[in-house]
């Protein structure tokens, strides 16, 4: 079985031109045509009552779970996941350092004909201190994982391939492709990357650019096409001590 899954910073819906335009987020994800999505900078309740991802499940006919990782009164803001595969587990990883903007990651294990997949998704801090410690929490999620496959994907706000924070997750999932995703309009920084485990179950890694998503947020969409490895086997090496 082949699938696709995508990784996008929506920055909020808020487009290059400073308009607030969900419509435009919508018909990315349209154009993108992933069996499964990880976003960033979502809106997941607002005062005003609209809420952005029951609103974008129900137009693409997938399943909606949210990764709140911020909370002001009425107001939640995060990560999430869409997918069209049944969800059968979900977890919430506090990433939070010290006084900086919260942090999080959201872990989904997902089923489909038997076969098991572990997602996880991630917005690193922007301080380059921040970002080493929030992998080397997040790295623990994977210790014991096994599971048919395997994906970790978001924006992690680093684009020095030897930095901490990269060599941290290189070591557990092997290097990852880095095409650039930011800015948008003349992209420059690979700051949004997917790792796959099993390695051999990756097809392709790419930026999508188009129009419309060189509009639609600040960063670009990043995609995988990925195949079911086949058996099943230990998807991630042994953690470094």
């Amino acid at each position: 079985m082949q699938l696709r899954v995508a990784s996008y910073n929506i920055h909020r819906a808020i487009g290059k031109d400073g308009r607030y335009e969900p419509g435009r987020i919508l018909r990315v994800l349209s154009e993108l045509k992933a069996d499964i999505v990880a976003l960033q900078e979502i809106d997941l309740k607002e005062p005003d009552g609209l809420q952005l991802l029951p609103w974008l499940a129900a137009r693409t006919g997938l399943t909606a779970i949210p990764g709140p990782v911020r909370s002001r009164g009425p107001c939640q803001y995060g990560n999430a996941l869409l997918t069209r595969f049944p969800v059968t587990g979900v977890r919430h990883w506090d990433l939070s350092v010290g006084l900086h903007e919260p942090r999080g990651a959201l872990d989904v294990d997902l089923r489909w004909r038997g076969r098991t997949m572990h997602v996880v998704t991630t917005h690193l801090g922007l301080w380059p201190r921040e970002r080493p410690l929030q992998v080397e929490r997040l790295l623990k999620v994977f210790a014991t994982s096994r599971h048919d496959l395997t994906v970790l994907m978001g924006d992690l706000n680093e684009w020095n391939v030897r930095g901490k924070a990269l060599r941290g997750v290189s070591g557990l999932f092997g290097a990852s492709s880095s095409p650039a995703t930011f800015p948008a309009r003349c992209p420059m920084l690979p700051l949004d990357r997917i790792w796959i485990a099993p390695a051999q179950a990756l097809l392709s890694v790419a930026v999508h650019d188009t129009p419309l998503s060189r509009l639609a947020s600040d960063h670009l969409p990043i995609k995988a096409d990925i195949r079911f490895p086949r058996g099943s086997v230990p998807v991630t090496r042994s953690p470094v001590a």
